[in-house]
């Protein structure tokens, strides 16, 4: 629900301000914050007023409104606790900006002068850093260093130019620990001014972050002393099922921005085309420095804007490709039970715990297709049902939708994909021909291994339980 508020009131006007060149008349009047709470991708915002642009689509987000006030761009941000559907059935309780977390995607041009008016109505202080932008040290937002912090229920106002194009990240420099894994983070998008010979005209213009939380099942608040173990790996703070698809039309030419504020990389993988990075957060890529890939590494603290020609008809996937962060929920104690024949235990266990159920003998993929009992307010571990039954997949996972009658500038999901006779993999029920065989094996070891058994083992007993230190 998209909505204003006068969230300062008369006394607002004369809150604590840093020492940006502002005009008492430009403080007079605040721009009043737009809140924004609902989960779905939004539209894009096409520019009011202003230079026109060619707006992007934040996924699962949405772009903070502007003010133009006396030729400067003005925005106002609002920190705050915030409730975010990760998914439909669980919600988390977050810090964010304007109503949700990740906060609104902030979209200038080329040249624009921007103000910014930041309320803080966190418990504690704040700052805001705009990562990889070109503005004056005084601006940058590291708390102590370069301002002064924002004490809770105070208003400071940042004011810079936008002076290069590209994809950048709004945090910030204060308790960054928490304030970022509560989820305090957004997008800043500026547009070229004009024609640039390193950035192309696209079709559909997609961004989002890359975030992760430690959220135990049963809760809502993330745990904000991990270092590495999360269990819930996000896009906008969002986990599938709960991540929108991208809907695009057959042919489009596509850029999709990502950026990573996770404390781990991202091979990030699309099925079924191929694209070139053409741009990060130091700018657009030379021309000479690009190739084709399906997959792109995205560092912590690095943004990697791709592009594509959308040519292949279908739903494709597209994930992370470290498979652990295409789960929910997932618990990093549990022992491999593969191969293990422990049904004489579970029928002991079943009569103190009738709900007991095996897990995990033949795999993981089991799961998608059972109804265990979760703790309230518990994302499941392997979710979402395609046309074919379950995906088994969850985390930072969404489907590209190609279609042929996509309309320009529609972005709603057009359901899922009517393949062609015969363009489907099917069950083989015919009798299978005589595979050709290799020549006698002519190869051997680099180097003849020593203590070799008199006879080959073979290992009967599996210990499910204990780890590297047992």
């Amino acid at each position: 629900m998209l909505s204003r508020r006068n969230l300062l009131g008369a006394a607002a006007a004369t809150a604590a301000v840093s020492t940006a060149a502002v005009s008492k008349v430009a403080l007079a009047a605040l721009p009043e914050p737009v809140l924004q709470t609902s989960p779905d991708t939004m539209p894009p915002l096409q520019p009011p007023n202003g230079r026109p642009y060619n707006p992007v689509v934040t996924l699962n987000g949405w772009t903070l409104p502007w003010r133009m006030n006396n030729g400067v761009k003005e925005f106002h941000l609002v920190a705050e606790p915030v409730v975010r559907e990760m998914t439909p059935g669980f919600q988390a309780h977050l810090w964010g900006y304007n109503g949700q977390s990740p906060g609104p995607t902030i979209e200038v041009v080329e040249g624009d002068r921007v103000r910014i008016f930041v309320t803080n109505k966190l418990p504690e202080v704040t700052t805001i850093h705009w990562h990889g932008q070109r503005l004056p040290n005084g601006m940058d937002g590291v708390t102590g260093l370069t301002q002064p912090a924002i004490p809770p229920g105070k208003t400071f106002v940042y004011e810079f130019v936008a002076r290069r194009p590209g994809t950048f990240m709004y945090h910030p420099h204060a308790d960054e620990m928490v304030q970022m894994a509560m989820g305090m983070m957004g997008l800043w998008i500026t547009h070229p001014k004009g024609r640039h010979p390193l950035i192309a005209e696209v079709d559909r213009d997609f961004c989002f972050l890359l975030n992760a939380y430690d959220i135990e099942p049963g809760s809502a608040t993330p745990r904000v002393m991990t270092m590495l173990d999360f269990n819930l790996w996000s896009w906008n703070s969002r986990i599938f099922p709960g991540i929108d698809p991208l809907a695009v039309r057959h042919n489009d030419r596509v850029r999709i921005r990502v950026g990573n504020l996770t404390m781990t990389n991202h091979p990030m993988h699309l099925h079924g085309h191929e694209f070139t990075v053409t741009g990060t957060d130091g700018g657009p890529v030379p021309r000479s420095a690009r190739w084709p890939e399906v997959t792109t590494d995205i560092a912590v603290g690095q943004m990697r804007q791709f592009e594509f020609l959308a040519d292949e008809e279908g739903d494709w996937a597209f994930h992370c490709h470290k498979s652990h962060h295409t789960m929910n929920a997932m618990g990093h104690d549990v022992p491999t039970m593969i191969g293990v024949d422990h049904s004489g235990v579970a029928r002991q266990v079943t009569q103190l715990i009738p709900d007991y159920m095996v897990m995990g003998e033949r795999g993981m993929k089991d799961m998608t297709e059972m109804e265990m009992p979760l703790p309230d307010n518990t994302a499941a571990m392997m979710t979402g049902t395609g046309p074919f039954g379950a995906v088994g997949m969850g985390g930072m996972f969404s489907v590209l939708k190609v279609r042929r009658g996509q309309r320009p500038g529609d972005y709603t999901d057009p359901g899922w994909f009517q393949h062609p006779p015969g363009t489907v993999a099917h069950e083989f029920a015919g009798p299978l021909a005589t595979p050709a065989q290799a020549p006698a094996a002519s190869g051997g070891t680099s180097m003849p291994p020593a203590a070799v058994p008199a006879r080959p083992v073979e290992v009967q007993v599996r210990k499910p339980a204990g780890g590297h230190a047992h």
